[in-house]
This record gives C-alpha cells, sequence and structure tokens, in this order.
C-alpha cells in the first residue's frame, strides 16, 4: 500500500506543472515507467521482453500476462474487479496523455466501453486482456505502460 501511494506523489509531482497544457510525451513514458515497475514484479513470468511486447500493442493471452495487464488498469483505474470504470479511464486520459492522442483516445475507449461486459476476472483476468485488445484495435497511436 506504501508503494501505491509513493506512485501517486510521483505521478502527480510530475504531472502538475503540465496539467494546464498537456503532458509531453516524455512525461507520459516517465509516468507510465512507474505504474510497470509496480506491477512487473508481481508477475515474474512476464519478462521484460513479454512487457516490451505489450507496450507495443502485441498482447498475448495468458494468466499471468493478462494479469500483468489488469494490474496496470487498476493502477490506471481503468477496470476495477473486471470492470471498466469509462468515467475514470476518461479522467486519466485527460491527465496522462499528450494533447495529440486524446481525440484517438476518447473515440477508441467510447467503442470498448462494453468490452468487459460479461466476461469473469478470476482465474485469468480475461477482462483486463479483452479490454486492452479492443483499445488496440479501436487506437491508431495506441500506447501502454
Amino acid at each position: 500500500m506504501k508503494l501505491n501511494s509513493l506512485l501517486l506523489l510521483a505521478t502527480c509531482a510530475l504531472l502538475v506543472d503540465v496539467s494546464q497544457a498537456g503532458v509531453t510525451y516524455e512525461q507520459m513514458r516517465s509516468a507510465s515507467k512507474l505504474i510497470r515497475d509496480v506491477c512487473l514484479p508481481k508477475y515474474p513470468k512476464v519478462t521484460e521482453e513479454v512487457a516490451d511486447a505489450i507496450q507495443v500493442g502485441n498482447i498475448p493471452y495468458s494468466k499471468d500476462s493478462n494479469c500483468y495487464i489488469n494490474c496496470i488498469l487498476e493502477m490506471m483505474q481503468s477496470i476495477k474487479k473486471g470492470k471498466f470504470q469509462l468515467d475514470a479511464t476518461i479522467k486519466q486520459m485527460e491527465i496522462m496523455l499528450p494533447d495529440s492522442y486524446k481525440e484517438d483516445y476518447r473515440r477508441g475507449i467510447q467503442l470498448c466501453k462494453d468490452s468487459t461486459v460479461g466476461l469473469k476476472n478470476a482465474p485469468n483476468c480475461d477482462p483486463a486482456h479483452a479490454l486492452l485488445s479492443c483499445l488496440k484495435s479501436n487506437i491508431k497511436d495506441f500506447v501502454f505502460p
């Protein structure tokens, strides 16, 4: 729990000065690295190479990779107990993405808002995989921690 609080503070500190003007690509990647560094150690079967592949949209289907994705989406407040959090996702997108990404992400988020409906989170974190796969398919400049 202490690590999550530190991550939130670090992310807020990183974004405070740019919240008025939008974040830069480098600032977005720095915040993403903080999130990734929290989730990656929790899933030792997800290697750096697998995480790098997910980051660019090559999304494997396995319990470990799905639950790694779920961890990141939960930290980003996009998913909670397997349920997509539309309003929180839009709010985070507005904070965490450079302005040039926002219109495409707004459209993709709306197209994917029902992608987790009817899916069970346990045991394989299927909603996270479905949501990220949908976003990847519907967002031209896909980015992920």
